[in-house]
């Protein structure tokens, strides 16, 4: 269904000149600036901004959509302006419940600042519920914050990462944000922050989600958005941002789905004339049809789930499983759109299996989708405590 929304922040126009960088931007393992420079001036980054306060005011299933259409062009695009997206609709989804903490935020995309995700750590399975990066108390409310932070998105420009630590003083979980100001955004108001390793990785390269190691870095007192017992999932922040974060980027695969797809059905159906003279398409052969038939039907089904969910969150509907709901789509959706792209790949045939084609790129791209919390071990686990009562 159209969307008149959608279609004035990702016009048709844009998207062709995302999908034609797509391949540079991989093939030199660049950062996507010039999308992200576009996708500025469409007003996308403020998207899920209330009218009232300057932004487009998309609802979260709208929001979803519109990755979709993105991903289906330009996957690392769509997946590193996604952690922006994750703290945005994060401070729409609490001013949306009364809780208007996080306001600023929505202000703060409006004027061009650009956030990124920095809760993820090494090793760490419980990702929100826990943390092994560490927040010293300082004076008037502020913190000095001091861990490793892994696939930082958007590392070479964000001005402003959402991080959450224990803290040193009770053990609760702070989160909040570090503010990057400044000629090249790199000043600080205490500590440092450095990119240990090396960033080259098989598929969404454009991305640039460097591990970030922070080194008594402050948050400001305005700047934390709560203080949360661990493992404590009732405050409305961590439904927030495990909605969010689960529902945006599932929305990244589905729409890499979209687009495998959609080369799949084109391989498909193509007329091709046999040496007597006759007409057929691959789409003749029984093995085919089922394989590509299955796979659409997978796909309908993770799109409804997406968009349920999506909905559900938009009107506010309450259910006891939230968590088990949310993590158990995104991993149903990112393995079913790794599932499309095999597909596809299989019909292109040598045309897809050439390095520099785009349906090569995608079958790197779509990988990421396992490193994404939560992982299908901890769903597992969940599950199995569920069972045993």
């Amino acid at each position: 269904m159209a969307d008149a929304k959608i279609d004035a922040l990702l016009p048709v126009d844009l998207l062709e000149r995302f999908r034609e960088r797509a391949g540079a931007y991989d093939a030199a393992n660049s950062f996507f600036a010039e999308d992200l420079n576009e996708l500025k001036e469409v007003g996308y980054l403020a998207g899920p901004v209330p009218v009232e306060l300057g932004g487009a005011g998309l609802k979260l299933e709208q929001l979803v959509a519109a990755q979709r259409r993105l991903a289906a062009h330009a996957p690392a695009t769509a997946l590193g302006v996604n952690m922006h997206l994750v703290w945005v609709q994060v401070a729409a989804f609490l001013r949306a419940r009364g809780v208007g903490t996080l306001d600023w935020v929505l202000r703060d995309a409006v004027a061009g600042e650009v956030f990124a995700f920095g809760i993820s750590e090494a090793g760490n399975e419980a990702v929100l519920m826990d943390a092994f990066s560490r927040a010293e108390p300082q004076p008037g409310g502020a913190f000095s914050i001091t861990g490793t932070k892994i696939f930082t998105t958007l590392s070479p420009v964000w001005t402003r990462l959402g991080v959450h630590a224990k803290t040193t003083d009770d053990g609760t979980l702070v989160f909040g944000f570090v503010r990057r100001e400044g000629a090249n955004n790199t000043n600080l108001a205490a500590g440092t922050i450095s990119h240990p390793g090396v960033w080259n990785p098989l598929g969404m390269r454009a991305t640039q989600s460097y591990t970030t190691k922070l080194d008594g870095v402050r948050i400001e007192a305005d700047d934390v958005a709560a203080r949360i017992a661990p493992f404590d999932g009732s405050d409305p922040l961590v439904l927030g941002i495990f909605s969010s974060f689960s529902i945006l980027t599932a929305a990244v695969y589905a729409g890499i789905a979209d687009r495998a797809l959609e080369l799949a059905t084109k391989a498909a159906t193509a007329e091709v004339e046999l040496a007597d003279g006759s007409v057929t398409s691959k789409l003749d052969d029984p093995d085919v049809a089922a394989k590509l038939t299955a796979a659409v039907l997978a796909h309908r089904q993770s799109i409804d789930a997406l968009t349920i969910l999506a909905r559900d969150i938009d009107d506010q509907r309450a259910r006891e499983d939230w968590f088990l709901a949310l993590a158990a789509a995104r991993n149903q959706i990112t393995d079913e759109a790794r599932q499309a792209v095999d597909v596809a790949m299989r019909l292109l045939g040598a045309r897809g299996f050439q390095a520099d084609s785009e349906l090569a790129r995608m079958y790197r791209d779509v990988l990421a989708g396992m490193f994404h919390p939560s992982s299908s071990r901890a769903l597992a686990r969940t599950v199995r405590g569920a069972l045993a009562g």
